[in-house]
This record gives C-alpha cells, sequence and structure tokens, in this order.
C-alpha cells in the first residue's frame, strides 16, 4: 500500500473492523468497514454482502481493486466485473472448502468459474492452486500468473544468532491453533519425542479462540500445558522475537496457499519442518533448507524433527543459511510489489 502510494495512487482499505483498523488510518490509509461474515455460506448474508460492496464502488469509483481471501475474490470480483470495474484477485489459498469435498464445494467451484471470468490478471501463491484452476476450468490460462506470496521484507526479517541448547531444542509452531494447521499432530510428535529428548521444547504461538470449527478449544490447549509435552506462548505481534529463539520453524499444515511464518522463518535463516502439501512444499527444499513430512502423520513429522535434533551446530547453520539464500531468491517482497505494478501499469 505505501508504495502504490509512492507511486501516486490513491489507496482505500476496506475491510472488517478489527484491531488493525486504527493502526491503517493512523499510517495514513482511508479504512472503510466492511461488515463481512468470512466463514459463513448463507446465501442470504452473502447477497447482502454483494449489496454493500454496489454501493461501496458506486460511491468511491475505484479505478482498480486489489483483492485476497476467497468471499472478496468472488463476490468483489463478480459486482466489480458487472461495473466494468478492474480487479485483481490474489488467490493466497484454498482453505477448508477444497480440504473437504461437498456440495459447498461444489458451489464455491461454479461461484469462482463465474467471478473469474471478469479479471484481466489472477495472482496465485502457488504452482498447486494455479495449476488445479486451471485444470477444473476455473479461470482461463491466460489470465494466471504466480507470485510468491504476500512477500517479505528480508531486511526486516534477518538472522540472529541460535544459542546452543546442548541435546534440546526449539521447535516453533506459528498459527492460528486449528486443527487443519497440524496443531494435535505437532502435540502427538512432541509426546513421542519428550521420551527421547527431554529437554527438547515444543511451542504454540497464535490465536485461541478462532471462530472456526476446526479450532482448539482453550481447554484443550490448557491440558496439553498441565501435561508438560507443549509450552503455549498465546498470541503476540512480535513474531520476530520467538522465532530468533527458536531452532526451527514447524508447520504441519493439510494445505496452505503460501504459509508466511515458514518464510518468515526462513528468512531469519532458520531451518524448516513441514508437510508435503501446496504451500508449504514451495518454501521446502527437502533435506537442504528443512524436511518435509507426511501430512496427518504424527509419527513422521517426529521423525523428521529427530533428524533435525541429531544435525551438529554446523549442519543445522548451514541448513539455515539455504533458507535465507532460497528467501531472499524467491519470496522477497519487491517480487510481489513489482507484480502488482507491472500488472497495473498494464490495465492503465
Amino acid at each position: 500500500m505505501s508504495r502504490l502510494c509512492d507511486e501516486g495512487y490513491e489507496v482505500i482499505a476496506a475491510a472488517p473492523p478489527d484491531a488493525y483498523s486504527e493502526r491503517i488510518e493512523r499510517v495514513g490509509f482511508r479504512f472503510i468497514a466492511l461488515p463481512m461474515d468470512n466463514k459463513g455460506t448463507n446465501p442470504v448474508t452473502d447477497l447482502f454482502l454483494m449489496f454493500r460492496l454496489y454501493r461501496l464502488f458506486r460511491s468511491e469509483k475505484p479505478d482498480v481493486i486489489l483483492t485476497y481471501t476467497p468471499k472478496p475474490n468472488i463476490y468483489v470480483s463478480l459486482v466489480a466485473g458487472l461495473m466494468s470495474i478492474s480487479v485483481i484477485p490474489n488467490i493466497s489459498g484454498l482453505g477448508n472448502v477444497f480440504i473437504r469435498q461437498s456440495f459447498i464445494t461444489r458451489i464455491i467451484k461454479v461461484l469462482y468459474r463465474v467471478a473469474l471470468y471478469f479479471p484481466q490478471r489472477v495472482f496465485f501463491q502457488n504452482n498447486d492452486d494455479l495449476h488445479l484452476f486451471v485444470e477444473l476450468g476455473l479461470v482461463n490460462e491466460k489470465k494466471v500468473q504466480r507470485i510468491p506470496g504476500s512477500g517479505i521484507n528480508t531486511e526486516l526479517y534477518a538472522p540472529g544468532d541460535v544459542s546452543e541448547k546442548g541435546q534440546g531444542g526449539i521447535f516453533l509452531l506459528v498459527a492460528r491453533m486449528l486443527w487443519d494447521k497440524g496443531v494435535g499432530e505437532f502435540v502427538e510428535a512432541a509426546r513421542l519425542l519428550k521420551q527421547q529428548y527431554p529437554e527438547a521444547r515444543f511451542q504454540l504461538l497464535g490465536f485461541l479462540d478462532v471462530i472456526n470449527p476446526q479450532a482448539v478449544s482453550r481447554e484443550q490447549m490448557q491440558q496439553w500445558v498441565d501435561e508438560g509435552v507443549i509450552e503455549y506462548l498465546g498470541e503476540s505481534d512480535d513474531v520476530k522475537s520467538f522465532m530468533q529463539e527458536a531452532d526451527c520453524v514447524v508447520l504441519p499444515s493439510y494445505r496452505e496457499g503460501l504459509p508466511r511464518t515458514l518464510i518468515e522463518g526462513g528468512s531469519m535463516a532458520r531451518p524448516l519442518i513441514a508437510t508435503d502439501v501446496p504451500g508449504c512444499r514451495d518454501v521446502i527444499d527437502d533435506e537442504v533448507n528443512g524436511y518435509l513430512c507426511e501430512v496427518q502423520n504424527a509419527a513422521d513429522l517426529a521423525g523428521k524433527m529427530q533428524l533435525l535434533l541429531d544435525l551438529t551446530e554446523e549442519q543445522r547453520t548451514l541448513m539455515g543459511s539455504q533458507s535465507r539464500k532460497k528467501v531472499i531468491r524467491e519470496f522477497d517482497e519487491s517480487l510481489v510489489i513489482d507484480a502488482y505494478l507491472n500488472t497495473l501499469h498494464s490495465i492503465d
């Protein structure tokens, strides 16, 4: 958003209001509250959303609209397309709907197919999602372009020293506390490893009480903490400080767009462990900058963690440096910004 302003664009942010709305305004952007039921599937509620979008676009008269997350990608593309307003959707991930095939999945696919007829360019954050949409006929392959996630400031997320921890080590999972993020598998893997590596530490950082059917309950989290198998660090805006202390960043997710936490950890020269699924596999070169494990397989995850624990300090440092090199080469935010600017200039 700041770079767009530097390029002479007027930028307005529209989103459901939350704790970050004031911060957007504080740094100089106009914020418009746009109520939205992000997870709901009620068609009446979504029709009201489309009407709110129509009124917003008619009032603000935008030249181009940039969207991400499923509902804005679909409904903004539909409404703006019918109003002859240019849209650039960013398919940042497919979420639960594509993990669990259902009647709702079929409806979502139809909506995507219609909505993505209008944009001139559709960004995808990983190649698996891009190829899936093209194969299913949800988008014209001439429109698609893969970008490296939302990008990262590699100078801000710079490497730091990892202190020696003897036979132990710190494994950090940063995510919303959802079962689909592999939280259960992480806990079970920690339980297995604690028997042989009692000094090893396993940490969870992220939001509890998420409004999501896959949310881990606060009671369940407390049971794990009381058992002594994991440390729950709560939620924080300062992820860097926790990654600084970690030996490895872990994400055993069932499916991702392009996981920012892995990119942040890689930028800070940490080895990575994640599931061999869309999104995660884009960030990890197996046995080079980390390890890929089987999805929903706690024993395999534990095995990959053990491989890391058994590395020498020199081997672990080398693996972390490979993470840093890969992030600079493939995921620097300048690559994302340039892709957006090039597309905006072609629309202009």
